[in-house]
């Protein structure tokens, strides 16, 4: 387990593992679960407001269970965490399979944000990378990205494919399967809580942990919590994950709802994840020199760009734009959740400090989701709220310009 005679790191099996998993949750109701709206709200006769409401349910149980989550990961790393988290999921999707209404369809995804698998900066893949890595903690988190991009073009294709081939049930518990083959086996084999536990330090620069001076400022959550800043970012991820709320799940079954062929709307959607994925792995390689304040604004702005667009989008070609921007805005936003927290608190109390903060982020910010659904079952539009939302997004923009790193005075 030790350093390899070639020099190769062992955090980058690490690295592996999560951009392995970060691919596989694109098909796990995360990015494809807005093609599963129309046709399962058709044949259950069930209103948008339930799918959001489904979405927030995911979010709110992540948001109830990250503190517990967060102490978890620090004291006992991934290794059987993920495995754990994997197996809930599978199992969840299976049941969707099942699924017979709309209240039944909240409840299971419920029971899958327990599990906090593929949320909004998810600490269970996200944590470890932060454990392993400082100077290098950037681009290692960058490489985790690809996994998106990757899991996007094969899944959310796959995902219309099999709907319409074998039908949105079948879909389900064939995903549910799949995630249980593919993570959990790597995950108990190769994955470890943090170099020191097998004789290393961060960025495998030398052998012996025993020789490593930790140069990173580290806080204890009761020291970070009396910042302004962390107050800021949290009020910034928290009104970001409203305002995305609004929109996100919701444009697919919109474009839909415009007439345009589902295939095409999911390639699309497939392409978005592409460009969040290229724009995480983009902001973790100029995080060093730019800053997250500044790459973070620009993201935000991206996203309020591009809500713009999808207001006014009626064309494949302008909804393709729409999708690409807003993928590039995500990305950066990914990367604001994954990479903030450890670059302006330390990574010694990593999981404490974002299992603590994180309730606030998708309890609250999950209610954007049936909100948007509730306007467009009562006005049978979401032009409103997404005018809204898209207010939301340059606010947050301008809020996180100002959150610059703190100063720990000893």
């Amino acid at each position: 387990m030790h350093k390899l005679k070639n020099n190769f790191f062992y955090g980058w099996k690490i690295v592996f593992i999560m951009a392995l998993t970060s691919s596989m949750t694109m098909a796990l109701g995360t990015l494809n679960f807005g093609l599963f709206i129309k046709p399962m709200g058709d044949e259950l006769n069930i209103g948008r407001s339930y799918f959001g409401w489904a979405s927030t349910a995911r979010q709110l149980t992540a948001g109830l269970s990250s503190p517990i989550m967060g102490s978890w990961i620090d004291k006992y790393g991934s290794r059987i965490l993920l495995p754990i988290a994997t197996l809930i999921t599978g199992l969840g999707l299976i049941l969707l399979g099942f699924n017979s209404s709309g209240i039944l369809m909240i409840v299971i995804f419920g029971l899958i944000g327990i599990t906090s698998l593929g949320g909004p900066g998810s600490l269970i893949t996200t944590v470890p990378i932060s454990k392993w890595f400082i100077e290098k903690r950037g681009k290692a988190l960058a490489i985790t990205s690809l996994g998106v991009p990757i899991g996007a073009m094969i899944f959310v294709p796959l995902t219309q494919f099999f709907i319409d081939t074998t039908g949105w049930r079948n879909t389900w518990m064939i995903f549910g399967l799949l995630a249980i083959i593919i993570i959990i086996p790597p995950s108990l084999y190769f994955l470890r809580r943090q170099p020191e536990d097998i004789g290393l330090i961060p960025d495998g620069e030398q052998n012996k942990s025993e020789d490593f001076i930790d140069k990173e400022v580290s806080w204890e959550f009761k020291e970070a919590v009396r910042t302004n800043v962390f107050w800021k970012i949290t009020i910034c991820l928290t009104i970001i994950s409203i305002a995305t709320g609004t929109i996100a799940i919701h444009r697919i079954p919109a474009f839909m709802d415009r007439g345009l062929e589902p295939q095409l709307i999911a390639l699309a959607t497939a392409f978005d994840a592409v460009c969040a994925g290229i724009s995480t792995f983009i902001v973790g390689n100029l995080v060093k020199k730019i800053g997250i304040r500044i790459l973070g604004t620009f993201a935000f702005l991206l996203l309020a760009t591009a809500s713009l667009i999808t207001i006014y989008a009626n064309s494949f070609f302008i909804i393709f734009i729409s999708m690409a921007i807003f993928g590039l805005g995500i990305g950066g936003l990914m990367f604001i959740h994954s990479f903030i927290w450890a670059d302006y608190f330390g990574r010694k109390n990593l999981g404490i400090i974002r299992g603590k903060v994180t309730p606030f982020i998708l309890i609250i910010g999950g209610i954007g989701a049936p909100i948007s659904g509730y306007v467009r079952d009562y006005t049978g539009s979401y032009i409103s709220v997404w005018f809204f939302g898209t207010g939301l997004m340059f606010f947050t923009a301008i809020l996180f310009f100002t959150c610059k790193k703190p100063k720990k005075i000893n």
